[in-house]
């Protein structure tokens, strides 16, 4: 089913797994359709609460593969932009682009990160929702050092995430940010060793999994990307919406019940159709 990626899920976690090693998980058009392929599986899958996206070998994504940065026109890219992209069709059209859509994801996405993250790996992974990466992972724009601008939506992701100091410098100098400098400008979670990487997101998706409500869950994701360019005003009335909404519904009488009667929560699973 999957030539570049390999996809897996065992429990709650699903985990997208870049798989052409050999070549550092370059970006290629055809990955690019098998991770929306795969997103949209793990999304409509009831027994699925998080998502993890890794590479296989050495990197998590070295960027393009030379035959994307060789000639490619944007009638190329668009072609690919995905007949089955997943996601929340009601968060709008900036989290609804090539790869944008992996914010609109209703389930949490974390990125695990080791080895490099270059040129376009770099939007990609901060369009996830958390990122955990090991001491030796790096990140590096790369763009200025090929002839190329800051790509896929990075100009407007960075100076967001680590402020517009930082990104100017990571976009200009297309130096090696290490996992360590990368947490500290808060691009990156938590830093685990190799060896641990995949099970400290696991374990991560368990907990949420054991404790918070995918419903819920869901509708932050889309308030908190909603909310980065609405205005507080905006912000506030759409949460009292939210909140009143939520009232009524079956996961607080379940938020409510476990704290009563001093139990675990049982929430239902997140359920989608194909009109989502």
């Amino acid at each position: 089913m999957y030539k570049e990626i390999r996809f897996e899920i065992d429990g709650p976690c699903a985990t997208i797994t870049l798989n052409r090693p050999e070549q550092l998980n370059a970006w290629t058009l055809s990955m690019g359709d098998e991770i929306r392929r795969a997103f949209a599986t793990a999304e409509q899958d009831t027994n699925v609460v998080g998502i993890i996206f890794t590479g296989a070998g050495r990197a998590f994504c070295s960027g393009a593969d030379l035959s994307l940065l060789d000639g490619v026109s944007s009638t190329d890219l668009n072609d690919h932009a995905g007949s089955a992209m997943p996601g929340d069709k009601t968060i709008g059209t900036s989290y609804r682009q090539t790869y944008s859509y992996i914010a609109s994801i209703r389930k949490p996405v974390i990125a695990a990160i080791h080895g490099p993250c270059i040129g376009m790996g770099i939007p990609i992974a901060l369009f996830c929702d958390l990122r955990f990466a090991t001491p030796e992972s790096f990140f590096m724009t790369a763009f200025a050092q090929r002839g190329l601008i800051a790509e896929w939506g990075s100009s407007w992701l960075l100076p967001r995430m680590i402020g517009n100091t930082h990104a100017m410098d990571m976009l200009l100098s297309s130096r090696r940010v290490y996992a360590e400098e990368a947490k500290d400008m808060g691009m990156i979670n938590r830093i685990c060793e190799q060896s641990e990487l995949i099970n400290e997101a696991k374990r991560y998706i368990a907990d949420l999994a054991d404790s918070c409500s995918p419903y819920s869950m869901a509708i932050i994701k889309r308030q908190l990307h909603q909310d980065w360019m609405n205005s507080l005003d905006v912000a506030q009335n759409n949460a009292m919406d939210l909140m009143l909404a939520s009232f009524a519904g079956e996961n607080l009488k379940e938020g409510l019940a476990a704290i009563t009667e001093k139990r675990a929560a049982k929430f239902p699973p997140l359920k989608l159709d194909d009109s989502d």
